[in-house]
């Protein structure tokens, strides 16, 4: 996974009073939970735009004070008609303890089944997984190239070392759909 550095200044009032004073200055205010005492502190609004604003999975180098800690984004809430992010949530991680976080899933290939008329769905854009950080990919890249027409690519199919996945097992990642051309090609060729 890749790094983002992350400064944050430690929080004295809570409250939400206090909270709306926050981000009027564009500040967000975060929590920090894991393996200490939790922390609250915020961060500046433009500081985390590229965190929140990406598809992949970062972690997150978080200075806080004089204190330093790796991170994973645990959860972010948003504005419900503006978007405005209002709380992240940080989990703290380290390399003796698997984080459970969410990767992206990319396809890769031209399936044999979309040859043959069908449509491509990629029906999961993302999967659980369970493992230590560091061993965590950006993607979790799935070849579809052997995928025929009416077949699919389920989760208890992938295996990556070192990772758990936490989806269920037969839940589809992707598959090629049928189109009424290739039923109409099927049919006319029996």
């Amino acid at each position: 996974m890749k790094t983002f550095e992350l400064a944050g200044t430690l929080r004295n009032e809570y409250g939400k009073k206090a909270t709306k004073a926050m981000r009027k200055q564009n500040l967000i205010p975060c929590n920090l939970y894991g393996m200490g005492e939790n922390i609250t502190f915020t961060v500046n609004t433009e500081d985390v735009r590229k965190l929140i604003y990406t598809p992949d999975t970062q972690v997150v180098a978080l200075t806080i004070g004089d204190v330093k800690k790796m991170a994973v984004v645990k959860e972010m809430q948003f504005h419900a008609v503006e978007e405005i992010c209002l709380h992240i949530d940080f989990l703290e991680v380290c390399e003796q303890k698997p984080v459970t976080v969410e990767i992206p899933v990319q396809l890769t290939g031209h399936a044999e089944g979309v040859k043959a008329g069908g449509k491509l769905s990629l029906e999961m854009r993302k999967l659980k997984v369970n493992g230590i950080y560091t061993n965590i990919p950006d993607r979790i890249v799935v070849d579809v190239t052997t995928l025929g027409l009416g077949k699919k690519i389920a989760v208890g199919d992938l295996n990556m070392e070192g990772l758990k996945f936490m989806n269920v097992k037969d839940a589809c990642i992707a598959q090629v759909k049928a189109t009424r051309a290739s039923a109409a090609a099927e049919e006319s060729a029996e």
